[in-house]
């Protein structure tokens, strides 16, 4: 159990996902924050700073991908999406605005406290600079404030993101696996999960300006893996 009372909103329109994610939760320690829209939600988030948000999709007014967006705009908080269908399209969807994970309707305590606690470890688990920063071509990661400037310029990634250019800057000159880039940046619980790499992958590629066939930074050797370029 978290020695603190780390604290978790939950987003769902149904009264019933909300008591039964408070209950699953706060027996893990957690305090539980709820709101049944997205008004609520918002309202919450101004005046808390919870270390994970459970967001889900189906919800009338502005849906879950809405409030994911909109909050990517101010906040790199960690956001599971809880979807009721589980296509790998919405599954997708969530991730390429900015989720970090998803959880599917109907889940069990084990599985949502899993993933809770999957997500809240590789948070924190990247707060911890190991170098100061590392220069490639006009890119600079900077470990030490969490910050990537490309020719100056900051760029904007998702937590995830960060990770994962985090986690092959410091691997830079060497090839890594699908598997070993699965297993760190998002856990060993995770692997065989390659959509969460390639969605990643490609949208950190989009920001970076950097083509898979023409790298700069990150480079694909086909049935083997990525590398960064040292």
């Amino acid at each position: 159990m978290p020695s603190r009372k780390t604290a978790v909103l939950v987003v769902d329109d149904d009264p019933r996902i909300l008591r039964m994610a408070q209950r699953i939760l706060e027996l893990e320690g957690y305090r539980v924050l709820k709101a049944i829209n997205s008004t609520a939600a918002f309202d919450i988030l101004e005046e808390e700073a919870p270390a994970l948000i459970l967001l889900d999709i189906m919800m009338p007014g502005m849906d879950g991908y809405t409030v994911c967006q909109r909050i990517r705009e101010f906040s790199q908080v960690p956001i599971i999406m809880v979807t009721a269908r589980g296509s790998d399209e919405e599954k997708v969807k969530g991730l390429d605005i900015g989720a970090d994970d998803y959880v599917t309707k109907p889940f069990s305590a084990g599985e949502l406290v899993a993933r809770v606690k999957a997500v809240l470890r590789r948070s924190k688990f990247w707060d911890v600079p190991l170098e100061p920063a590392l220069h490639c071509h006009d890119l600079v990661i900077d470990f030490a404030r969490h910050v990537v400037t490309l020719e100056g310029q900051e760029v904007n990634l998702t937590a995830t993101e960060y990770r994962l250019l985090s986690y092959l800057a410091r691997n830079a000159g060497r090839v890594v696996t699908p598997d070993q880039v699965v297993e760190q940046v998002w856990g060993e619980e995770y692997l065989g999960e390659t959509h969460l790499l390639q969605v990643n992958m490609a949208r950190l590629r989009q920001k970076l300006g950097d083509k898979a066939r023409n790298s700069r930074y990150i480079l694909t050797r086909p049935g083997i893996g990525y590398m960064m370029v040292k």
